[in-house]
């Protein structure tokens, strides 16, 4: 399969908060959709969300790449205190914009995108029709760097929506063996992948890209929600 040439600029203000990101159109549709969001630092321009979304799209994706409303809001720096919330009421408009293209919808994330989605789902009752198909979580950010008392995992006993995690072997925010023991309290059907030597960024910072990464991720979640 392939893509269109360039994704789109996407918007829809008609809800609140407003959608606003990229949306990648495939040539060929699979009536499968993936909304990503970034990290708390970040925007949908990252280059693993770029890089994600290319290969999605090529297997027949529709993909949204999201801008949170805390970035809609604020160009720079991380969400504050009370943007949790609202962050999570924009995840929800993406979703629901992109059930109007697919069929089944996906929601991932980087970090803090992947565990405000994380929440979403934990809050929605598992057969709403606003529910996701399943999630893609890069990275998720178990705790703070060097605080490994301070777990974010609160919401995992009520998240009943099938999760698919990636995570790299160096990440900070959470080691191979603090995420394994994590996936225990989900009631959903997880999987884990690992990606070797890899930090948070999941080998995506600056100039440096892991071209393989990619391809053997669309694999192996294509491979999780099949069944």
């Amino acid at each position: 399969m392939s893509a269109e040439s360039s994704p789109l600029v996407f918007t829809d203000v008609s809800a609140d908060p407003f959608v606003r990101g990229l949306l990648h159109r495939p040539a060929h549709p699979s009536g499968d959709g993936l909304v990503l969001s970034h990290g708390a630092g970040s925007n949908c321009q990252a280059p693993l969300l770029i890089a994600l979304a290319e290969t999605f799209t090529e297997a027949g994706f529709f993909v949204l790449r999201c801008d949170l409303p805390f970035r809609q809001d604020r160009p720079y720096g991380p969400p504050g205190p009370g943007d949790a919330k609202r962050d999570r009421a924009g995840l929800a408009n993406a979703l629901a914009a992109l059930k109007n293209l697919a069929s089944r919808v996906f929601l991932g994330g980087h970090s803090y995108g992947g565990r405000q989605s994380s929440m979403l789902c934990a809050e929605l009752p598992e057969n709403a029709p606003e529910q996701a198909a399943g999630l893609l979580l890069l990275s998720y950010p178990l705790h703070p760097p060097r605080k490994p008392d301070q777990l974010r995992t609160q919401h995992f006993f009520h998240l009943k929506t099938p999760a698919f995690f990636v995570q790299g072997t160096r990440d900070p925010f959470a080691s191979v063996a603090e995420i394994e023991q994590a996936l225990k309290l989900i009631p959903a059907k997880t999987k884990l992948l690992t990606v070797e030597g890899a930090g948070h960024d999941l080998g995506f910072k600056g100039r440096a890209r892991r071209h393989e990464l990619p391809a053997k991720l669309l694999a192996e979640f294509k491979a999780f929600f099949a069944g």
